[in-house]
Order: structure tokens, then sequence, then C-alpha cells
């Protein structure tokens, strides 16, 4: 008996700092962001070697009250794979890592602007409504955060977080684009005509007319988000509504903007998509970068994050992440006649919409 109670108790202590632990996670995100406002990884690069503790500490812009303090954050931020740390005969030393060197300001595809924008309280204070949320009929916890505002209203009410989130955007895009025009570079292959839907600031369909002069690309978004961007040979910026009509074309590129729309609204853009592409009189298709939620088993480092976004979703725009029957659903209600999974874009993957 006194062996089973035992049992019983220790099950109860590990379930215990389960729930702790889920209840501090937020302190990985903290302490994360602390860092970069701190610029802590671009100290440790400029320093060109692992860096020793002491040093960092007096390369750091805080009170030297707080020069003791820094080593308990650097210890989560360790814990949690940001940095390398080695110790000499004095004293601990970190370097980068790969994760770390995505949060240098130089970076070519630092996600600094997209930890800022996510952290940021504009789109971390909806969360605190997300029981409320359930409770109401607003469209989304953004919503009940902001009186009714939704997000892309505020972004167009707002210059400097229109800023923040289009930069956001642009830095996951940087890599997404690299990716593309690596293996996937046959994706564009004999088109002659391509819009990106809801494209930003154009990141990656400017990589997309570099690399292939002949397509004429439009970059189609909202008119704040385009306004005043300088078009290029085979790149201009159209401002319009993707819900009133897509500019004819033979292809279509929606990086990540279905993943923002409820089902009935994406069945609306991608008819929409449909007319476009019928319009012009040509074979073509739709190009669609977004998550295809797959089983845990597979990669549970990329399931994770699809079940995140997925939720980030429904607290920011009332959208949400799709597995591959609810595409095909959306797909063949909208009118058209195939589709081609490809993975390999981290937890996202390329999707081909053949009318």
């Amino acid at each position: 008996m006194g062996s089973h109670s035992e049992d019983n108790v220790e099950k109860l202590l590990q379930a215990q700092t389960q729930v702790f632990n889920h209840i501090f996670s937020f302190i990985n995100s903290m302490s994360l962001k602390c860092a970069i406002e701190l610029s802590i990884p671009d100290i440790i690069q400029n320093y060109g070697e692992p860096i020793p503790l002491s040093q960092l500490i007096a390369k750091l812009p805080i009170n030297p009250s707080k020069t003791g303090d820094i080593y308990r954050l650097m210890r989560v931020l360790t814990h949690s794979g940001f940095f390398n740390v080695t110790k000499n005969d004095v004293e601990v030393m970190y370097e980068l890592n790969d994760a770390s060197r995505l949060l240098l300001k130089d970076h070519p595809y630092s996600m600094t602007s997209m930890l800022h924008v996510i952290l940021g309280p504009i789109m971390s204070k909806p969360w605190c409504q997300l029981s409320n949320w359930y409770k109401n009929e607003d469209p989304s916890p953004f919503h009940t955060e902001n009186n009714g505002i939704a997000l892309w209203d505020f972004a167009g009410h707002d210059p400097k977080f229109n800023h923040l989130f289009n930069e956001a955007m642009a830095c996951e895009t940087r890599m997404a684009s690299s990716v593309m025009m690596g293996k996937f570079k046959g994706v564009f292959e004999g088109l002659e005509s391509l819009v990106d839907v809801g494209g930003g600031i154009g990141t990656i369909t400017k990589v997309i007319a570099k690399s292939f002069p002949n397509i004429a690309c439009i970059v189609f978004d909202l008119p704040h988000v385009v306004d005043g961007l300088e078009a290029s040979e085979n790149l201009k910026y159209v401002g319009g509504d993707m819900f009133e009509a897509i500019p004819p074309t033979q292809s279509i590129l929606l990086k990540g903007v279905l993943h923002d729309w409820n089902d009935e609204e994406c069945l609306n853009i991608l008819k929409k998509c449909k007319e476009a592409i019928e319009s012009k009189g040509k074979e073509g298709k739709v190009i669609i970068i977004d998550a295809v939620v797959e089983n845990e088993k597979e990669d549970k480092e990329s399931f994770a994050a699809q079940l995140f976004y997925d939720l980030e979703m429904m607290v920011l725009v009332n959208g949400k992440e799709r597995n591959e029957k609810e595409w095909s659903k959306l797909f063949f209600s909208a009118g058209f006649s195939n589709y081609k999974i490809t993975h390999g874009l981290g937890f996202k993957s390329l999707i081909e919409v053949f009318p």
C-alpha cells in the first residue's frame, strides 16, 4: 500500500512539474525578446570568438546593479537551445548556434522583426481575451481586445505597426525565397505572368522577377501596403481587394495568405483566383505556400509549429491551418480540378492547384 501511495505521489509531482513548465513557458519567449533588445546575439557575433560572461556583461547597456543577473538570463536561453556554452578555468563562455544566428540584426534571414511584432503588445494582448472570445460572438480575440477592429484595419490606421508587421512578414519570406529559387525553381519555369496576391512589400516576388525576367510580375495587396513602393522592369505594385477582383494572370502566388481566413473566405479568394487565371485564356495555376498539418509522428517540431500557428491565426484573424483533406475540399469546391503538394519548406509546404 505504501509503495502504491509513493508511486501516486511521484506521478502527481511529475504532473505538477508539467503544469508549472506550461505556466512559465512564456518566460522562454520573453527571455528571447530581452536578449534581442539588449543585442546579445550581435555582441557575441562581433566578439569574434566564444565570449566570456564577464566580457558579455561589460559590453551590455545595463545598469551596474544588474550585472549579476545576466548569467540567469543566459542560463535560460542556453537551456532553450539558443546559445552554445563552454567553460574555461575561470568562467562560462557563449557562442552563437544556428538558432541565435537567425536573431542577428543583419542576418539575411533575420527573424528579429517577427519576434518584435508577435511578442509586442498589439499581437500579444488579444491572447488574454481567448476565454472571453469563446463565450462571445466576436470573429477573433483581436476584435474583442480592440473594440471590434480587425487586424488589417488596425494596420491600415497605424503606420508604425503596419511597417513592423510588413517587415515581419518579409523576414519570414526571405528564407522561403531562397529555398524557392533553389529546389522549387522549376515551379515558375514557363510562366509568362504572375500575381503575388497579398504579397506585402514584394519580398518573394522581387526574387522571382529577377530570376525570371520574362515573367511579368505584379504584387497585389491593400492600397496602404503597396503605397509608395517602387516598380521595376518586370515588377509592379497594384493596390486592390482580392475579395473583389484579382488582375488577370497566368499564375497566382498565395504565400501565407489563405491561413489568414476562414473556409468561406478562402473559397471566395480561390474562386477569384480561378477567374483571374481563366480570363487570361492560358493554362495556369495557383501556387500556395502554407502549412499542411501533418501527423505528429512525422516531425514533432514541425507539428508543434503548425499547432501554434493555427491558434495564432485563430486569435488574430479568425484563420486556421489545414490538413490535406481540408485543403482538398476547398480546392474542389472552388472548381479546381487537381492539386499537388510538395513538402520541404520547414513546417510549411508548396501546393500547386490547377484549374
